[in-house]
């Protein structure tokens, strides 16, 4: 069992970069920075090894810039996923070289099922490899599930939690679109779903918590349903939440803050394409095709201070 509290790891990482943000990677292989697709190794989207190797040089140069700045970075695994075996590889090796820079990291996995299959995914997403070959390699910090089977689904994840001192975020308020159809149809009693399944995210967690009140267990939060976000900040006063929806997907740093507590802590802010693809933004396109990593900084930079001011920080 790890010593510290993902939870505690997880706050001592944003104290120390004086962020909540996280950076996503989600990476597409038509928007990478020319400087990379236009190299004669790393050219053809539609040769399976040049494509993946394009999508790694990305990733591992975005993760290198973005390190001295944020605290983690959340690693989409349907990204890889796309380009099967291969993709699978190089999904880890991402986790690695993360790892590797001192980041947190989360695997955006988004897996839910029951019994012997909820273990196995429990154990191929989050558990630190048991089989001797593979002793140097390290699974993610954290990942995402899907509590929809309810706790059968999200036991085994929490069972390595406990013994690994690892995190799970557990998908509670979408921040899509159509989520509403689901998340917001009401009980009897007028209580939206979304409210039921973080108040069971919260007493999921209540073993887990760690010494600066949260637990390891926490929950995803969309910024761009704010009161919402706001009403389950209220009445959650445990969970930590992992809030997705800043930047390309319409939520403000003014939205954002509605997911923290009056102290300034309680959750980390994930943005994704408007920080990866920021050389693709009008705004930072002075500094032409070859600076695409100086406008990933840019806009990395920018962002905390956006979020530090809405925080009054």
């Amino acid at each position: 069992m790890a010593d510290l509290n993902f939870a505690d790891r997880l706050l001592d990482a944003v104290a120390e970069k004086k962020t909540p943000l996280i950076v996503g990677l989600d990476p597409v292989y038509e928007q990478l920075p020319a400087a990379i697709t236009g190299h004669r190794e790393l050219n053809d989207e539609n040769d399976v090894e040049a494509a993946v190797d394009a999508v790694l040089e990305f990733c591992t140069r975005v993760i290198k810039v973005v390190a001295p700045h944020v605290a983690g970075v959340k690693i989409n695994a349907a990204f890889f996923e796309s380009y099967y075996w291969d993709g699978a590889e190089a999904y880890m090796n991402i986790v690695q070289e993360a790892a590797a820079r001192g980041l947190i990291v989360i695997g955006d996995v988004k897996r839910g099922d029951v019994g012997n299959t909820a273990k196995q995914y429990a154990a191929a997403t989050l558990a630190d490899p048991a089989l001797a070959s593979l002793d140097d390699l390290v699974a993610p910090d954290a990942v995402t599930v899907n509590p929809y089977l309810g706790l059968d689904g999200v036991q085994p994840f929490i069972d390595v939690a406990k013994d690994e001192g690892k995190g799970v975020f557990v998908l509670v308020r979408t921040s899509n679109a159509s989520a509403a159809d689901v998340q917001e149809f009401k009980n009897a009693a007028g209580v939206p779903l979304y409210m039921h399944v973080g108040k069971l995210v919260e007493k999921w967690g209540a073993e887990l918590v760690g010494a600066k009140g949260y637990s390891a267990i926490g929950a995803v939060v969309g910024a761009t349903n704010a009161e919402q976000l706001a009403e389950l900040r209220r009445a959650l006063p445990s969970t930590l939440f992992l809030i997705p929806g800043l930047g390309a997907q319409g939520a403000t740093p003014a939205d954002v803050v509605k997911g923290f507590k009056s102290d300034g802590t309680g959750a980390i802010v994930n943005a994704s394409r408007s920080l990866i693809f920021a050389y693709n933004d009008d705004k930072y396109k002075d500094l032409g095709p070859e600076s695409w990593e100086k406008a990933i900084e840019n806009a990395v930079v920018e962002t905390k201070q956006a979020l530090a001011q809405a925080l009054g920080q």
